[in-house]
């Protein structure tokens, strides 16, 4: 793990697959069909390989401050050091995903910021205008939280925990894609 200044001077830690704590570290898509989407990242945008979850359901989900039990199809990947995530919706429950469909159609939705505290950085946000859209707790540790509402903003912010299991994770999905010649384009999540 290495380590940089921010803007302030303070020191930032280094995640292993090469990106900051506290800045964004993954770039997220709302799609129709999970696998022409990684086919497409794979074979035109030079991508992969992808590591897919057919169904996240998120235990304890809640979405505009009220349960939901929205399931979705995962893909992970990464161009260069930044993640790439591919989500497709499996059912029609409310949910953040949902929410851009009606609004925008399939595309981008979210920006991925690893944070240490992330309720720390949930009450900052709300603090300049933000509110949670959605959140849910992770298998790589903590709870994530989707912050939105700004309308200058291109999409939500997810807030991600970075610890060390979600480093790790993201880590060995960043080491596959080194030098990936091809070979086994679809992987297990994991």
């Amino acid at each position: 793990m290495h380590s940089r200044m921010d803007t302030a001077g303070d020191l930032m830690r280094t995640l292993g697959f090469g990106q900051p704590v506290g800045s964004i570290v993954q770039m997220a898509y709302i799609v129709a069909d999970i696998r022409a989407a990684m086919k497409w990242w794979q074979t035109d945008g030079k991508t992969g390989p992808f590591f897919l979850l057919d169904s996240f359901t998120g235990p304890e989900q809640r979405y505009r401050g009220g349960p939901t039990k929205a399931d979705v199809a995962i893909a992970m990947g990464f161009a260069g050091h930044m993640m790439i995530e591919l989500i497709q919706p499996k059912d029609k429950e409310p949910s953040v995903y949902q929410e851009t469909i009606r609004q925008r159609g399939y595309g981008f939705h979210h920006v991925g910021i690893a944070v240490d505290d992330v309720e720390a950085e949930r009450k900052a946000y709300f603090g300049r205008g933000y509110h949670v859209a959605f959140s849910t707790p992770v298998p790589s540790g903590s709870t994530v939280y989707y912050m939105g509402d700004d309308p200058a903003a291109p999409g939500f912010i997810e807030l991600i925990p970075a610890t060390q299991g979600m480093d790790e994770m993201f880590t060995k999905y960043w080491r596959a894609s080194v030098d990936w010649d091809g070979r086994d384009p679809v992987r297990p999540f994991g």
